[in-house]
């Protein structure tokens, strides 16, 4: 992905806009640090500070996530929902996370608690963005039994550890990312930056495995043309 300097000037930034979308597409494509990104974008020629490129990722992050969520096509109402443990300082806290059929991340929320009380507020936000499912998969938290009989009583609720899988597989960029991050200091901060991350990867990772070469080419290609269209919507 070259820097070409074509786009208008972002009012207020000293680098140009390519160099800032630059920034924010290597760092959550990319298993990166923030550091990791400056040396990117010194090897280009442009100078810059770990804490800039930082600030870039907070700023633009979510502007990119939501121009996504927008523009998705219509999601499989196959619902698969699943919760994590992260600590922070100590205190455990939670990732709820709902996926599709294909995969793709439909949204995530960090929760302090992982009851009923917690389900319901992540299920109602999952409805009122992507109306009721057809079929919710879960596993076998009881939590989740109440919730979806009120909100969704004419979904499919199969609770089986064994049908979840499909979930699993996609913590594993946030275990990752938490890692290398050193964990996340705060709920705030997880959940502004895997909002972000999530939807930004649901777009440069599709399934490769269910992709020809050629289509996989086509694919990228089009989240790249996306990207661009983005790039040119930033606002300071």
């Amino acid at each position: 992905m070259k820097i070409p300097t074509e786009m208008p000037h972002l009012k207020g930034y000293r680098f140009p806009r390519e160099v800032v979308a630059y920034a924010v597409w290597a760092y959550h494509r990319f298993a990166l640090s923030a550091a990791d990104v400056e040396d990117l974008l010194a090897e280009r020629g442009v100078t810059v500070s770990r804490e800039t490129v930082r600030k870039w990722v907070n700023r633009f992050g979510r502007h990119f996530a939501d121009c996504i969520k927008r523009d998705r096509p219509a999601v499989v109402d196959k619902w698969h929902l699943d919760e994590v443990v992260m600590p922070f300082n100590g205190v455990k806290a939670w990732l709820w996370q709902a996926v599709d059929a294909n995969g793709d991340v439909l949204d995530i929320l960090v929760q302090p608690r992982r009851n009923a009380k917690a389900a319901r507020r992540f299920l109602t936000r999952l409805i009122a963005r992507f109306d009721k499912p057809r079929v919710v998969v879960t596993d076998k938290l009881r939590s989740y039994i109440k919730p979806i009989r009120t909100l969704t009583p004419e979904a499919d609720h199969r609770a089986h550890k064994g049908l979840n899988n499909r979930i699993g597989g996609s913590h594993r960029p946030t275990r990752k990312r938490e890692k290398i991050m050193g964990r996340f200091k705060s709920l705030r901060q997880a959940q502004r930056f895997l909002a972000a991350h999530d939807q930004i990867n649901t777009i440069f990772r599709p399934r490769r495995y269910r992709l020809s070469t050629a289509s996989y080419r086509h694919a990228r290609s089009d989240a790249f043309d996306l990207w661009h269209d983005y790039a040119l919507k930033m606002t300071a």
